[in-house]
Order: C-alpha cells, then sequence, then structure tokens
C-alpha cells in the first residue's frame, strides 16, 4: 500500500474507534476539511475492499469500519508496513492545477514533477486525467518538449475553475480561519486559498454589507458564499496580474445601474479601476441578484399568493398544535412548506395525483403526524382534493421540523461573538435561529461587550472566534453554519449543566411601537455625537522598552493628555487597569501596528476615544511593537447606548479603510469615516424597525 500522511491517519483512527465517528471527529483530528475527509474516505473504499473490510455508516454515531471476510488486525499491520507519500493523487493533481493557475508562463515538467515530489511519468499521467476536467471548464492545456506544461483559455474560464476547485475541495468555513494555519496542517489547502482569494475575502465581504442593499439578506447561504468566492478569486486575479477580457458591448451598455457597487468594491480594496474588470465584478453581482429575487421567501410568497402564506402558517399552527409543539417558530418549515405546495397544489388542481413510494411506511411511523396533517389540509383546502400520497410528503416536512425540535428540546439564550465580517455575525445569527428556534440570541456582541454581560443574563456563548475563557462556557463555529455545526451545537445544548433560564418575558405592546423606537434611536444617537464630538488625536513620545514599567509610563503619558480631571478621576488606577488588561492578551490588533487600550472603570467619569501617533515606536511585547495606539474608556455604569456605541467603534478597527485613515488621516477625516460608519449601523439595525 502507499497512502497519503492524512489517508494513514483516517484509517489508524477508524480502527482505532471501533464504536465509529462523524466525519467532523474525523476532520478535526486530521485538521482537515469534513468535505476532504469524505473525499479520501471514498477513494479508500477500493483499497478496503480489497483487504476484505468495508465502511460503514451507523445512524447517530458516525463512520465505521467492518470486516467483510478479512482481518482488521491484519490490515492494521500492513498498514504500518505500508508508504507514505506527502500527497495524495487527487492532491498531486489539484497542486499542479494552482500552480499552473498561477502562472503566466509554461511550467517546466521538472519543476511540476519537483513541487508535488512525484516521479515525471507520474505528473505526465496526472497530467493526461486532469485533460477532460479542463476542457469541461473551457480550457486545454499544452505541453510542448522544450517549452513546458500551460493551461491556455479565456481568463473568464480560469476563474471558473478556481471557483470549482475551491467548492470542490475547501469549506466554506476555511475561509475564515487563518491562512498560515491551513498552510501549516495542509499544504495544498493554503495554497489554493490564496488562490481563491481568501485574504480579500472578509474584505469583500465588508464592502458589500456596507452598501446595505436588502437582496444580500434575501441570498440563500449557497448562493451568498459563492458570491463572494467568485468575487474573491476576480480581486486575487487582478492583483496577480491576470486581468479580465472585455465583455461585450451589450453587456457592457446594462452596466450603468450597479456601477456604485462596483466602485464601492474597488474603492473598498484599493483597486485601480478597469472597465473588464469593473463589468465582470458587476455580471457576478447580477447573477447573485438574479438568484436572490428568485429564491427569496418574499419571491415565493408573492408568486404562490398570500392566499398560500397564510394557509400554509395556518397549517402549520394547527399541526403544532394538535401534537403540542410550537412550530410557527421554525422558519425552515414555512419555507420549505411554501416551496412544496405551491407547485403541488398546481398539479392536483389539473388532476395529476403524485406518486409516494413511502405512503405506507410514513402511515405507520408517524400516524399521529399523518392524522394531524389531514384533518388540517382538508380543513384549509376544502376545494381541492388533498390524496393521501400528498399528505405523506406535507407529513414529511413536519417531521423533520419536530426532529430539529426534538434534538434540542430546551429554551437557551445565547450571545453571539463575531467578529469575522459585518455580514457574518447577521448571516450567522439568522441560520441558528432558523435551524434551532429553541435558541434566542439576546445580542451580536465584540467580546469587548459580551465580557461584561451578567452571566445570568445567558446560557452560553456562540463565538466564531476563540475566546479567553473556560472551553464550556462558549462554543464556537464557523459563521456558516454547516449541517455538522448544527448538529454539534444541538449536542452541546442537550450537555449544559441544570435547567436553561426561562424565555425572556414578552415585551409590552407600548414598548414595541414607533414612540419607544423613536427614544432609543434619540439616546443612540445622542451618545454617538458626544463620543464622536470627544474624540481627539495626539502626537506622543514614548520611551522604546518592552519592559512593563515603560508600558505603564506610555499609558500614564496618554492618560496625562486628556482632559484633567474630566475625563478621568484618577489616572494611575486607570493606568494599572489598562495594564491588568493588557496582561490578558495582546494589545496589538492582528496584522496591524495599532495597540488597542480600553477598560470600563469606576475611576472614568465620561466616554473616551482617542488616538496616539508615537513619535517611536511602543513594544508590547519582545517581539512586538506599535505606531499607534487607539484609547477607549467607559465609566463603569455607561448606558446601554454608550456601550453600544463604543463597541461597533471598536469592530470598525478591523476594517482595513479604518486602519489606513489612523495611519494617515487627520482628525475630522478619521471623525467623517466613523461617523458614516456609525450612520449606516443606525439605519440597519433591526430592532428599530417597524415589527412586521
Amino acid at each position: 500500500m502507499k497512502l497519503s500522511n492524512r489517508q494513514r491517519r483516517l484509517l489508524n483512527l477508524l480502527l482505532d474507534r471501533k464504536e465509529g465517528a462523524t466525519a467532523g471527529e474525523l476532520a478535526e483530528k486530521v485538521q482537515t476539511s469534513t468535505r476532504t475527509v469524505h473525499r479520501e474516505l471514498m477513494e479508500l473504499e477500493t483499497l478496503l475492499a480489497a483487504h476484505g473490510l468495508s465502511l460503514v455508516k451507523k445512524t447517530g454515531i458516525g463512520i465505521a469500519l467492518a470486516e467483510s471476510g478479512g482481518d482488521l488486525d491484519k490490515f492494521r499491520e500492513e498498514l504500518r508496513k505500508s508508504d507514505t507519500s506527502e500527497f495524495s493523487a487527487e492532491e498531486r493533481k489539484g497542486w499542479m492545477l494552482c500552480r499552473l493557475l498561477e502562472e503566466a508562463e509554461p511550467v517546466k515538467l521538472f519543476a511540476l514533477a519537483s513541487d508535488v515530489r512525484a516521479a515525471i511519468p507520474t505528473v505526465s499521467r496526472d497530467l493526461d486525467e486532469l485533460e477532460p476536467l479542463l476542457a469541461q471548464n473551457g480550457l486545454h492545456l499544452v505541453r510542448k518538449r522544450g517549452y513546458g506544461v500551460e493551461i491556455r483559455g479565456p481568463e473568464r474560464a480560469k476563474r471558473n475553475l478556481i471557483v470549482w476547485m475551491a467548492e470542490e475541495y475547501l469549506d466554506a468555513s476555511d475561509f475564515y480561519g487563518s491562512l498560515r494555519e491551513h498552510a501549516d496542517r495542509w499544504p495544498f489547502a493554503g495554497r489554493l486559498l490564496e488562490l481563491a482569494g481568501k485574504p480579500w475575502f472578509l474584505a469583500v465581504e465588508r464592502s458589500l454589507w456596507k452598501a446595505g442593499e436588502d437582496w444580500i439578506r434575501k441570498l440563500q447561504e449557497p448562493e451568498y458564499t459563492r458570491l463572494l468566492l467568485r468575487l474573491s478569486v476576480a480581486v486575487a486575479r487582478m492583483k496577480r496580474g491576470h486581468p479580465a477580457e472585455r465583455p461585450p458591448r451589450k453587456a457592457a451598455g446594462r452596466r450603468r445601474n450597479a456601477d456604485e457597487t462596483v466602485k464601492r468594491l474597488f474603492d473598498a480594496l484599493g483597486l485601480e479601476w478597469r472597465e473588464p474588470e469593473a463589468a465582470h465584478m458587476h455580471s457576478l453581482i447580477e447573477d447573485a441578484k438574479a438568484s436572490a429575487a428568485e429564491t427569496s421567501v418574499s419571491f415565493l410568497l408573492d408568486a404562490s399568493g398570500l392566499e398560500l402564506a397564510e394557509k400554509t402558517l395556518g397549517l402549520i399552527r394547527r399541526v403544532g398544535e394538535r401534537i403540542g409543539l410550537p412550530l410557527d417558530q421554525d422558519r425552515s418549515l414555512l419555507d420549505g412548506l411554501v416551496r412544496h405546495l405551491g407547485p403541488a397544489l398546481e398539479r392536483l388542481a389539473r388532476g395529476e395525483v403524485p406518486r409516494n413510494p413511502l405512503l405506507a411506511q410514513i402511515q405507520k411511523d408517524y400516524e399521529r403526524l399523518f392524522a394531524a396533517v389531514r384533518e388540517g389540509m382538508d380543513a384549509l383546502w376544502q376545494d381541492v382534493p388533498i390524496p393521501a400520497e400528498e399528505i405523506g410528503y406535507v407529513a414529511m416536512h413536519f417531521g423533520a421540523a419536530i426532529e430539529r425540535w426534538q434534538m434540542a428540546p430546551k429554551h437557551v439564550r445565547a450571545l453571539l461573538v463575531c467578529t469575522s465580517g459585518i455580514g457574518s455575525s447577521k448571516l450567522l445569527a439568522v441560520r441558528i435561529t432558523k435551524e434551532i428556534p429553541q435558541i434566542e440570541i439576546i445580542g451580536n456582541y465584540s467580546w469587548y461587550e459580551a465580557s461584561r454581560v451578567p452571566q445570568d443574563q445567558y446560557d452560553f456563548i456562540i463565538s466564531t472566534v476563540d475566546l479567553p475563557i473556560e472551553p464550556e462556557r462558549y462554543i464556537k463555529l464557523s459563521p456558516l453554519l454547516t449541517r455538522e455545526e448544527t448538529d454539534k451545537l444541538r449536542g452541546y445544548i442537550r450537555r449544559l449543566p441544570g435547567d436553561p433560564k426561562p424565555p425572556a418575558p414578552e415585551v409590552p405592546e407600548e414598548e414595541r411601537g414607533a414612540w419607544e423606537r423613536l427614544k432609543r434611536m434619540n439616546r443612540s444617537l445622542n451618545e454617538m455625537i458626544v463620543v464622536l464630538e470627544r474624540f481627539r488625536v495626539y502626537s506622543l513620545n514614548v520611551p522604546v522598552s518592552a519592559e512593563e514599567g515603560a508600558l505603564k509610563a506610555a499609558l500614564s503619558a496618554m492618560l496625562a493628555k486628556l482632559r484633567p480631571g474630566k475625563a478621568v478621576a484618577d489616572e494611575a488606577r486607570v493606568a494599572e487597569q489598562l495594564m491588568e488588561r493588557e496582561r490578558q492578551g495582546s494589545v496589538l490588533l492582528p496584522e496591524t501596528q495599532l495597540a488597542f487600550f480600553h477598560v470600563r472603570s469606576e475611576w472614568v467619569r465620561a466616554p473616551v476615544l482617542a488616538l496616539f501617533r508615537l513619535q517611536s515606536p511602543l513594544r508590547t511585547t519582545p517581539a512586538a511593537e506599535a505606531k499607534q495606539a487607539f484609547l477607549m474608556l467607559a465609566p463603569a455604569g455607561a448606558s446601554e447606548e454608550t456601550l453600544e456605541v463604543l463597541s461597533e467603534i471598536s469592530a470598525l478597527l478591523l476594517d482595513p479603510e479604518a486602519g489606513r485613515l489612523l495611519r494617515e488621516g487627520d482628525e475630522d477625516a478619521i471623525r467623517a469615516f466613523f461617523s458614516k460608519q456609525l450612520e449606516i449601523y443606525i439605519k440597519t439595525k433591526p430592532e428599530w424597525r417597524e415589527p412586521s
């Protein structure tokens, strides 16, 4: 046997776990994606069959090795003696595609062989196998002796191939981790992520969400991820000198109405305006808009009629009452039924009776549920005879909803901590509520704010990043909430200790009206104005030293620059509190030279925002130094509105444009940037919209 290192590790894990393991558990152990685990196991099935073994999927447990005439102990011994190669066959071919797509010139055959550590005949055979794939994508492989190997064809086709490779070999959540982390644990993944534009992925997402356009929220998860991926690939190709072709004149003429969105993208990413690239990005955005219109619930309701929507919701409530579950809280059930019933009822009206081969089994296994659905549909659709076959299909939708509910029977409250992107936190909250309606997301927070929420106000924390607290207090998920992560979340809820806290009492009607919303908005606007008016930029000379005393002296010098005695009552105590926070972890923001010092203190009298441009670098650790320091202070008794404003500003510090302005901009330019972003935030804040 000759196996890749990852294939060997997967087999050893399955041999050690006789009871089985899920694909997610295997992926975590070998540090790769679940998609890759499934692909590797498919590739190993032929090998296992030759040794009298097979892979068996056990419901609720996972994947296990089973003997089919073979001997597990004998196979374990042969595995121990087998050879290991760095790349599997699939990885070799994927790596070579990445190399050929990256290069603008032909690559010598021996260079490819050296890259993948394989013999030249092996590489030639791999290239033969890649030719059909390239042909399917409108590309072809050129191989000439003395010339080398290259991929030829339209740039758009090359970009589409990169998108296909990313979707085929990577999980969507891979785009939110560290590129270095992927490269260290799986070199091919790191290279493919770079080719697919991972360094620009979050910047693309932030730019799209800042536009505040409703169609983005209507995109289904796969379409949303695909749009970000296609735009990131376009940015990466443009940055690396692979320009898009000029579009046909007709396509260019239809572009005027979306130029603003594209220009915003170019500006946010620091791209030089090029007409062909703008046309290409515009076409990607238009494709996504069309997808949003075709798949959004609002479109389905309009297309199928308001009457259908009302009847469907009535059916859900009737069935829920019969079986004792509040199924009207399950958005997935409503979406699925509307999609199914629209065309199904049209077919029934034409006299077409569906065939349902599972009807007898459904009636047997879901007798009570089948009767509840039959009663509800007969009462609501008296003008159309509903056959048992159709009742069976509808009952299965309800069965899936009941299963979702039973897998997480508790009502729990969660904080959501998400710093991966403006849109990601909103989408993650929607997906969690949709998949597990028993979870009440009581707010989206930065860690700065979440760490100050009293623990008796929530049951657990959902985060997309590692947090400096006990592991049992939070669960880490990717912003895109994969199916396996949904199951992981349900399991986490079931293991929560003790009785969960009761649902928050319903807000009285008068507090949900326009008057209350206006008052809250007014308080937030006032806090924004006060905080931004007090913002100042200072120049400061600090000692260059990594010693703790030098850092404390620098903090004292910063506090001394503020309004003496007005903002801070005791500078020494606040400096010590800032030092205490610094000891808990790095204050240097990732990939910047900006130190972020913040604290909420009884010695702070009023909110403070200040930027200090340091004449000499400030060493925060022996290996890290800052050239700017951003100071954020809040009183211990600060209002909810004050903390909300400061939290939003702290999140903005991760924005590349904010980083540029903090390095180069003057006080007015920085204040204008914060003002613009807070204006967008206040316009899109869901709590201030009229309840629907």
